[in-house]
């Protein structure tokens, strides 16, 4: 690992934050980089048009896993209408800020979001 990561993307790191698998998610969103390999796995169950819990599982470089970790922090107890204007800034202030080479697992973190609102507006409609 490099210096170049803030302590917080380290803390993510080390000590990843809601990694693990939902009995019954109501969104799940799965997003890969397949130019670096990194993937990640974002469930999350809604209430209330309000995110009350997420969890995620990543494969990847360090910053894939501090963001995975950092997102859930940033969704919980959330109403959608929040979650669906974050932005990759908003991920990458949140760890205090990540290398150039890095700033990709920022964007896979809000795409993973995105596939989560979009299979839970599937999974409404649909009921």
């Amino acid at each position: 690992m490099t210096d170049a990561y803030s302590e917080c993307v380290r803390d993510h790191f080390e000590h990843p934050r809601h990694v693990g698998v939902l009995e019954n998610p109501n969104g799940v969103g799965t997003v890969e980089n397949p130019v670096s390999g990194a993937a990640l796995v974002l469930q999350v169950i809604i209430r209330e048009n309000v995110i009350q819990q997420a969890v995620f599982q990543a494969q990847g470089c360090t910053a894939t896993i501090a963001c995975g970790s950092v997102l859930t922090e940033l969704l919980v107890g959330k109403p959608l209408d929040k979650v669906a204007v974050l932005t990759r800034d908003d991920v990458e202030d949140a760890l205090g800020g990540l290398p150039p080479t890095r700033k990709h697992a920022a964007d896979l973190a809000i795409d993973a979001v995105r596939a989560a609102l979009a299979d839970f507006a599937c999974r409404v409609s649909a009921s």
